[in-house]
């Protein structure tokens, strides 16, 4: 057995009980484990007194509850918060909290860095490092309803998208036991429809989730034909529109909900009028539902943000065509912690996801 000890957060509830059973404890004592930690904010195993002394010592000898290391804390003038997290060989990744009067949304890194190249994002220029754990992945969940605690109520963080840094199906192993933490009533219990999984694409792993965990599923498309897609998204090359496509409306009717496809502006690229209309045509009569997202400029960035009436324009053809559209309103970018701009610390191991190198652990 190992010397180190072990991440209690690494596990969701099946792992983290068959972990006490190694150890002759009883699967009760994993649940009230859990208690302590996503319930009370306890992580002292000895303070922890529904618990044998015999177990808290064990406890404390194998295991333990370690949160993310803040390098740095950033406020908007708009309210949101965003984090450096250290990563660990000084990499780093970002996180961000989106409050609204109604909600409080996490914006959840899964990767340092991505290896996907979107040409319109800042992570992907930056390439890609490793997958995060799970720990990692859950620790930045626990790290802000802690922090958060009390100005912004007793859970504050109500929503959590996978959209931060990183391509979440792209580290699908350790994505899945942090989506049953966040619903499961042991951990944070959130509802289903409230915990996003955002994907450039990667069809077999939009299939895998579709059976092993129902949640929402955002799908970033952000062109409507596959000569543009293969531009902006060069995953598309590997699995193009019509076949992705399927895998979201197969991923409906297992699921039972609408398709959110994200859909940035790039003035003079993905934005005419043409453009909205082959996006309709797609899109009509589907369980899908448009969010149409300017883009947020980052240093050494291509494009420019499409003006606001062309995005008027481009979201009313798509009304006029049945299709559900919403503009996202952009937030906190003065701190540059806005879609697409995420950056973080990443020293670049990979270049491209289609040159066949290793893009870690992907299920």
């Amino acid at each position: 057995m190992s010397d180190t000890p072990v991440n209690l957060l690494d596990f969701d509830p099946e792992g983290l009980e068959a972990w006490f059973a190694d150890r002759g404890a009883r699967p009760f004592h994993a649940r009230q484990v859990m208690k302590w930690i996503y319930h009370r904010d306890i992580d002292d195993f000895g303070a922890m007194t529904d618990l044998s002394k015999k177990l808290r010592a064990q406890l404390e000898q194998d295991a333990c509850v370690e949160l993310p290391r803040v390098l740095s804390d950033h406020s908007a003038s708009d309210g949101t918060r965003k984090w450096l997290l250290a990563a660990g060989g000084g990499q780093a990744v970002e996180t961000v909290f989106i409050p609204e009067t109604d909600r409080g949304t996490l914006c959840v890194s899964s990767q340092v860095g991505c290896a996907l190249d979107c040409a319109f994002c800042a992570t992907g220029a930056q390439g890609f490092n490793r997958n995060l754990s799970t720990a990692e992945i859950i620790g930045q969940v626990l790290f802000a309803n802690r922090l958060l605690k009390g100005s912004y109520g007793e859970r504050p963080v109500s929503n959590v998208v996978m959209m931060g840094m990183g391509e979440p199906l792209a580290n699908y192993r350790a994505l899945v036991p942090a989506l049953r933490l966040m619903l499961d009533p042991l951990g944070f219990e959130l509802s289903r429809r409230r915990v996003t999984v955002s994907t450039s694409g990667l069809v077999p792993q939009m299939r895998k989730l579709a059976d092993e965990c129902n949640v929402a599923l955002a799908v970033s498309l952000h062109a409507p034909n596959d000569a543009l897609r293969d531009r902006l998204v060069p995953i598309n090359r590997r699995h193009p529109i019509r076949e992705l496509l399927r895998a979201c409306w197969d991923y409906v009717q297992e699921n039972g909900r609408h398709v959110t496809f994200e859909y940035v502006m790039l003035d003079g690229v993905n934005d005419k009028r043409e453009h909205a209309r082959e996006l309709a045509a797609l899109l009509r009569n589907r369980p899908a539902k448009v969010n149409l997202i300017p883009f947020n400029p980052f240093p050494g960035g291509q494009f420019q943000r499409t003006p606001a009436a062309n995005i008027q324009q481009f979201q009313d053809i798509l009304h006029n065509n049945g299709i559900r559209t919403t503009t996202r309103r952009t937030r906190g970018d003065d701190i540059a912690a806005a879609c697409g701009q995420l950056a973080g610390q990443v020293e670049n191991r990979v270049t491209s996801p289609l040159q066949g190198k290793t893009m870690g652990a992907r299920g």
